[in-house]
């Protein structure tokens, strides 16, 4: 159960090699004894990811989990609630792409939409179902301001990420009464190695500091925050630019 001052003991990381989704499971580590569930494919990475978090003292355990098998996705919940309640769910996964090759190669296209959208409702319905019969718990479902209002230059990633937006948002209206929370967070530019190579953006951030924000708005039982805060405002001002002077700015 998550304790007086919004500290989970169990947290299921969706997507276990997200340097995000680590960056949260490790600022609770640090608060409390944590058992922590990662879920992705075997590799190195997993085995590195779940070594960082022991050595902050967290019991973890891994589960196999491939985003594009979206029959297999109750299973994988099933067996990540086997043990115990899990007080933290964290949706992590996904795919950024080469933003001219997704609208024009269909293939790469379609896996892109399926894994950052259609597997994000798959996981979802599934944790909802979980969550419901537990009665407690949150989700944080890691978005992206590229959701917010779709740019020509990335627009195949934005729309996955405003469907994404759009279904964790209405799950967490329909969650509200069950006693559970959902918690939407769009960073803009984070230095990750998805990120790697790519030029920063403006207000360019970290994972440490994304998992914060996030941490304190389950905290404080928030539906939506912004990594950093700022993206607020300026989404706000692009959202109403009429749309023959958008498509002119430099974004």
């Amino acid at each position: 159960m998550i304790n007086a001052v919004g500290t989970p003991q169990s947290l299921l990381l969706l997507g276990g090699t997200s340097e995000i989704g680590l960056a949260i499971a490790e600022n609770y580590a640090k608060q409390r004894q944590l058992t922590v569930t990662l879920a992705a494919r075997p590799s190195a990475r997993l085995d590195e990811a779940a070594d960082r978090l022991r050595r902050l003292g967290a019991t973890v355990r891994t589960v196999a989990f491939d985003a594009t098998d979206l029959d297999s996705h109750p299973k994988v919940i099933e067996e990540a609630f086997a043990d115990n309640d899990i007080d933290v769910a964290v949706v992590a996964f996904g795919v950024l792409g080469d933003a001219e090759q997704l609208w024009q190669d269909h293939a790469a296209g379609v896996a892109a939409a399926q894994v950052n959208y259609t597997a994000a409702v798959s996981v979802g319905i599934a944790l909802a179902e979980k969550l419901r019969k537990q009665g407690h718990g949150s989700i944080i479902a890691l978005s992206s301001v590229a959701g917010e209002r779709v740019r020509r230059s990335n627009f195949v990633y934005g729309s996955t990420k405003a469907g994404f937006d759009g279904f964790y948002l209405g799950l967490g209206e329909a969650l509200r009464p069950e006693g559970v929370n959902v918690t939407v967070v769009r960073p803009g530019f984070v230095h990750t190695k998805m990120t790697e190579g790519l030029k920063a953006a403006p207000m360019a951030t970290t994972a440490d500091k994304v998992a914060q924000i996030a941490v304190d708005a389950v905290r404080g039982r928030k539906d939506l925050v912004w990594a950093p805060a700022q993206w607020r405002l300026v989404m706000s001002v692009l959202r109403h630019i009429p749309r023959p002077i958008f498509r002119k700015l430099p974004i």
